[in-house]
């Protein structure tokens, strides 16, 4: 039961975000006319910097998804692109719009999108390999909180990623499992959750719950007062982001709860910078995620396998005193987006890393 509440009241980012997709493949002619809307919807402005445009894409399950793509005004010939998803439950008008554009600002064409599946980092690499403007060579991607740990899975599947960034990363298919921190990383704990959805699809399977709360009590945990303030708050909310609105199923965690994605992230060729804030509740995953990437093995994985063949190109970046919503938009001194931005994301960092491997 426990757990149950957790779930319900701190986890509101586990919804598959506002992908504007189609049911199955019978819905084939309504996914190619897809209509999205045309206005900028954003929670960030437009830079002068960049041109914008509306796009969809198909992935290999027939779901069409909406995206977002971003290109530096006047750049000439084919470019480096950075495909970017997350985080779980916000969608593309959120945190992955402002990365994409803040990477397009520094010379590369981004693409963000409303997420199902890791297929979709794989369906976005698709669609960037054949524009007029991209160097199908040189393509990257970044993952957002729980689209970081896909991110990495992603990128652990496709050899056409040649660069990746899991930003605040989550374990999803960890903390479903276990919840925060391993609390419940037991046979029967597990056991008691497993019986608790499987009824809940025979009761209700389209039952929401979770969303962030729309007040936070005082001895609320820091990182639900951190998540209050971007999702609730003139800062972050979006009207069709799960997290800033009714949250997700209570059954959208079951499969995780039973799947690890990071397995064979220890044979990811290709470059990756694991990038947390050094006071964010989340950094346990990107620290240990970082370790089994190089080493085969960390705390909280109860497998091992064999280390890195190529870890020299394995980076971890700890920014200090930032929170886990610090690095959604590089946070503010006060609350609700007022103040002085702190500016804890380092785009230039992000920037050359990928200059540097695409």
């Amino acid at each position: 039961m426990k757990k149950m509440i957790l779930y319900a009241t701190l986890m509101g980012f586990m919804l598959m975000g506002c992908t504007q997709k189609s049911e199955n493949n019978q819905n084939k002619e309504a996914m190619t006319t897809l209509e999205l809307t045309q206005e900028w919807d954003k929670v960030f402005p437009l830079s002068e910097k960049v041109n914008h445009r509306k796009v969809t894409f198909e992935t290999q399950y027939g779901l069409t998804l909406a995206a977002d793509l971003y290109t530096p005004k006047d750049a000439e010939g084919k470019l480096a692109a950075i495909a970017v998803s997350g985080p779980f439950g916000a969608c593309k008008e959120q945190s992955s719009g402002l990365y994409a554009m803040k990477m397009a600002e520094r010379g590369f064409v981004t693409l963000a999108f409303d997420p199902s599946y890791t297929e979709d980092f794989l369906a976005a690499v698709d669609f960037l390999s054949v524009q007029e403007n991209v160097d199908a060579e040189k393509i990257g991607i970044i993952g957002i909180c729980g689209w970081g740990g896909i991110a990495l899975n992603a990128a652990a599947a496709d050899t056409r990623i040649k660069a990746t960034v899991a930003s605040t990363m989550y374990d999803m298919t960890r903390v479903s499992g276990n919840d925060y921190n391993d609390a419940f990383d037991l046979e029967a704990a597990r056991y008691k959750n497993r019986l608790n959805l499987s009824q809940q699809r025979l009761n209700d399977p389209k039952a929401m719950a979770g969303g962030v709360p729309d007040t936070v009590p005082p001895q609320a945990p820091r990182f639900v007062h951190d998540y209050h303030d971007y999702y609730k708050t003139s800062r972050g909310y979006h009207k069709r982001s799960g997290n800033s609105n009714d949250g997700w199923r209570v059954i959208g965690t079951q499969a995780y709860s039973n799947s690890r994605f990071l397995y064979y992230i220890n044979e990811i060729r290709s470059a990756v910078l694991v990038m947390h804030g050094a006071d964010a509740h989340s950094r346990y995953f990107g620290e240990a995620a970082y370790h089994y990437m190089v080493d085969g093995k960390a705390e909280g994985y109860k497998f091992v396998g064999e280390p890195n063949p190529n870890p020299e190109n394995k980076q971890l970046l700890i920014i200090p005193e930032a929170s886990h919503c610090d690095l959604y938009d590089g946070g503010y001194t006060e609350a609700a987006g007022k103040g002085e931005p702190k500016n804890m994301i380092p785009w230039d960092t992000l920037a050359d890393f990928f200059a540097s491997n695409l």
